[in-house]
């Protein structure tokens, strides 16, 4: 056999191998229902179809509001998700809540912060896979300012029965390690996790516990002690009563006004036991870090992670959590863990009117330190780092070297 006709006979085979191998795929392909290919959108698909099983949804009296009990809730979210198995079981899903006022601040910067205060949050949650709610509306006419959070968790919790945790972070709050792995296995048997110092506790400071960043469990539990939590509040027809309990409680609370941190300290100490077992103080991390004697250290953070070796190689956003638990280990064994979240309790950003105790613009300028701070986590899988802590507008190109 010539050597043309033998490659004509290979082309031949080729060719026929390759219509061979179309026929299989596309049998398989109309064979197999498009849900069975990984990498789909079978699991955005499966959210969307909703069982003609009836679920708590149905029922008119379990509504989101705070001035009603849920009853049974444990029972009717099992139920919800039996029927949703694409969320079963729910793990460790976790659900950002936060939020701020209606209306337009009234400082000229403080629309401004408060945007990149949620800008932070968001990037927080997008690396590590979590959903966030930011509600600006008052979901209870009597339940506004500080109490708000518990309205809006009620109502995410109803909305979420998905989610096994909901996190609410104030809006002055911000999160300053984006590395941060929350050790949810550290929680197990718990059903609410507040930043606490257990010696303050027991000299009944109204400082003890910091309510502005917490965990809590969806569950049961969660649904009576937030409407034992918001009896207190404003909406209690027994309101101005509490004032003066808790400020006969706890003697270093200056104003009058129940607060729900004041209130949360109470049923910790003077509730009942079945609220105090479930919950967990965690002062092992930032979990609500005092701004003022953090972001002076910014810099000292920068150098310590530079000394690791932060910008060894420049990767992926999205194989960040490798890189980050590289550096995880390394801050364990060094001691300087960046913290969790940096707090800017009385800084007041939207109206501008900060506590007198902080001097000058002193609010402004560690707002925009710890801002640009935890943007440099952000930035640098972007290509870019900024220039310097103090100034949000400029950046540079990520070099192996970048002085601060």
């Amino acid at each position: 056999m010539s050597r043309h006709n033998h490659l004509q006979n290979l082309a031949a085979a080729v060719i026929l191998l390759l219509l061979l191998l179309l026929l299989l795929l596309s049998w398989i392909f109309f064979s197999y229902p498009f849900s069975a290919f990984p990498n789909s959108n079978s699991d955005i698909s499966c959210q969307l179809q909703e069982p003609t099983t009836t679920t708590f949804y149905d029922d008119p009296t379990d509504i989101y509001t705070i001035d009603t009990p849920m009853l049974d809730w444990d029972k009717k979210r099992s139920r919800w998700l039996h029927l949703h198995p694409t969320f079963s079981p729910p793990e460790n899903r976790l659900l950002l809540v936060t939020g701020s006022q209606p209306t337009p601040c009234s400082d000229a910067s403080g629309d401004h912060f408060l945007l990149r205060f949620f800008k932070n949050k968001v990037d927080y949650c997008r690396i590590h896979g979590h959903d966030i709610f930011y509600n600006n509306a008052h979901l209870h006419p009597k339940v506004r300012s500080v109490w708000a959070k518990l309205a809006a968790l009620r109502a995410a919790m109803v909305a979420h029965p998905q989610v096994e945790w909901l996190f609410w972070l104030d809006s002055d709050a911000v999160i300053t390690d984006m590395d941060f792995v929350i050790p949810f296995e550290r929680y197990e048997g718990y059903n609410m996790v507040v930043d606490g110092w257990p010696d303050l506790l027991v000299n009944r400071s109204w400082v003890a516990v910091n309510s502005g960043s917490f965990f809590i469990r969806n569950c049961g539990w969660s649904m009576e002690f937030l409407d034992v939590w918001a009896g207190m509040s404003p909406k209690s027809p027994s309101y101005e009563k509490w004032g003066g309990v808790l400020r006969s409680t706890l003697k270093d609370k200056m104003f009058p006004d129940a607060d729900e941190q004041s209130s949360l300290i109470y049923l910790i100490l003077e509730g009942s036991k079945r609220w105090r077992e479930k919950i967990y103080l965690e002062n092992r991390y930032a979990l609500s870090g005092y701004w003022h004697g953090l972001v002076g250290r910014f810099d000292e953070m920068l150098a310590e992670y530079e000394e690791w070796g932060e910008r060894r190689r420049r990767h992926a956003e999205v194989v960040g959590e490798w890189y980050a638990a590289e550096r995880g280990r390394a801050a364990a064994e060094g001691g300087w863990r960046r913290p969790f979240v940096t707090h800017f309790t009385g800084c007041q950003p939207c109206n501008g009117k900060h506590n007198v105790e902080y001097e000058g613009d002193s609010c402004s300028v560690g707002m925009k330190r710890a801002l640009n701070f935890a943007d440099d986590q952000i930035l640098r899988n972007y290509g870019f780092v900024h220039t310097g802590l103090g100034d949000a507008s400029l950046v540079a190109p990520l070099t192996r070297k970048v002085d601060h």
